[in-house]
């Protein structure tokens, strides 16, 4: 008899409306869900809840996937600064740029604790754009606000975002990715690939311990690992269920991040007391 379907959690959305509901709703993107399940996982649409449950919430699953979303609010770290230290980071009185859209403190209060609970137990993770950000200043690190937008690039600039940076929302474009990393070898061994982005905020300052493995032409940090990380790790700032159904290598990154969850699933149940 066959294994079931390890479980990947997926955080969900909180959405003012949807199309097919008469009230606020939670939601999840189809695309990030089916490239899961086509890798062999199980989707497990995760309800935002307390941040103290975080941890034993996830213990039922083998596997997170961190999505992207609306921005993570600006206290929550110290943008050009040191970083965060603690659920509320160094930049309590940070100034909040007009551009910054959809926060949600219950939001990310759940994101950040499920970060950190992953990283804390090993659990795999992959985490997509917001996810990338959130697991960024779960570790101390900090974001750019704004990388530009409608009105252009971004004139000077300092720091791992890059130099005259312009926002990345609707831009397929070319990311130079680290030989030999984590997110490579998930591409298959690609070095330069294509990817689909939409943000408008990037890394600023790198949170503890974290590694850039992947650029784009501009500079703009677009993955990120965790050499110490005690299970697999992979943190990018594309989508990658965007292209994922035709493009073998994005699809690539949910089949790393299943097939690490079907060896922590397994592990989980040899040394789970039903399993001696």
């Amino acid at each position: 008899m066959s294994r079931p379907r390890p479980l990947i959690a997926l955080p969900q959305r909180y959405a003012a409306s949807t199309s097919a509901l008469r009230y606020e709703a939670v939601v999840t993107a189809r695309a990030l869900a089916e490239a899961v399940f086509r890798a062999g996982g199980e989707p497990f649409m995760m309800l935002p809840g307390p941040p103290g449950e975080a941890a034993a919430r996830l213990a039922r699953c083998a596997g997170l996937l961190l999505p992207g979303g609306g921005d993570l609010a600006p206290w929550r770290y110290a943008e050009g600064g040191a970083g965060g230290g603690g659920e509320g980071g160094a930049g309590g009185a940070s100034e909040v740029h007009e551009a910054v859209y959809d926060v949600d403190d219950a939001q990310d209060a759940f994101d950040l604790a499920l970060a950190r609970s992953a990283l804390a137990c090993g659990l795999p993770l992959l985490a997509v754009c917001r996810g990338l950000q959130v697991v960024n200043v779960a570790l101390g690190g900090s974001l750019r606000q704004d990388m530009g937008g409608a009105e252009g690039p971004r004139a000077g600039g300092s720091g791992t975002g890059g130099s005259g940076t312009g926002a990345h929302r609707h831009v397929v474009h070319p990311v130079r990715v680290a030989s030999g990393s984590v997110v490579a070898r998930a591409l298959g061994g690609a070095e330069t690939v294509s990817v689909s982005c939409f943000h408008h905020q990037c890394v600023e300052v790198m949170g503890r311990g974290v590694t850039a493995t992947a650029w784009a032409g501009d500079g703009t940090v677009e993955a990120l690992e965790l050499p110490s990380a005690q299970g697999w790790f992979a943190a990018i700032q594309w989508h990658p269920e965007d292209t994922a159904v035709s493009d073998a290598a994005q699809q690539g990154l949910f089949g790393a991040l299943v097939r690490a969850a079907v060896v922590r699933a397994a592990l989980t149940e040899d040394f789970s007391p039903s399993g001696v």
